[in-house]
């Protein structure tokens, strides 16, 4: 399969990348800035593009079978939260040009998934208050998905994702947040990824949010 991943010189992109490529995909590390991806691999092309620019990811999607969005913000660059909601209806509008119409999936976040019925994470009281407007962006773009008509899934981490092991076990679940029985919400970069590419190569959630954990 070609894949090609936005925002893949960041963690958990580079993750996907080196879980795709380790099967045997061809994958494109589609990047701002070339010279700072660190991954390489002969079945790893790299190419200069952004995010939010559609007519980008239009000729982008027209190359590749599935187009995987882990990109986040350039703070250093200035850039904000708008990122996730710009990427999205660029993504949305560049897919929806494509005539082979590859499947996206979209790297969320667990902000705005639910603890209780209607009650999303970044509204409880808990929630750190400078983590709830990156939750809610995540929370915004899943929602432009949802109205969007091409193939899509989003992928909500655990409330913790970071280096680790890959271990390839996980659980998956819906809008709800899983954790496990001592109440804690984990997943690993690696496993993650290892969840995102089982989805990619056997659809059985689209046009759906799912989420990851232990």
């Amino acid at each position: 399969m070609k894949i090609a991943i936005y925002g893949a010189n960041g963690a958990i992109g580079t993750a996907i990348a080196k879980e795709a490529v380790g099967r045997g995909h061809e994958v494109t590390a589609v990047v701002r800035d070339p010279a700072k991806l660190a991954l390489s691999h002969e079945r790893l092309a790299v190419a200069q593009g952004n995010v939010t620019d559609s007519a980008g990811v239009a000729q982008v999607a027209r190359e590749h079978d599935a187009v995987i969005s882990a990109v986040g913000p350039n703070w250093a660059q200035g850039e904000g939260l708008s990122v996730y909601i710009e990427g999205a209806k660029a993504l949305i509008a560049g897919i929806g040009q494509a005539e082979n119409q590859p499947r996206l999936l979209i790297v969320g976040g667990a902000g705005s998934l639910e603890v209780a019925p209607g009650l999303a994470l970044f509204d409880t009281p808990d929630f750190p208050e400078a983590w709830r407007p990156l939750a809610k962006a995540h929370g915004e773009g899943l929602n432009l998905y949802r109205a969007s008509d091409i193939n899509w899934t989003f992928v909500s981490p655990a409330i913790v994702i970071e280096a680790g092991e890959r271990t390839g076990t996980y659980r998956v679940g819906g809008d709800q947040l899983l954790a496990d029985a001592n109440g804690v919400s984990r997943i690993s970069n690696e496993d993650y990824a290892v969840a995102l590419i089982d989805e990619l190569e056997t659809p059985a959630h689209v046009r759906e949010r799912i989420t990851v954990a232990y």
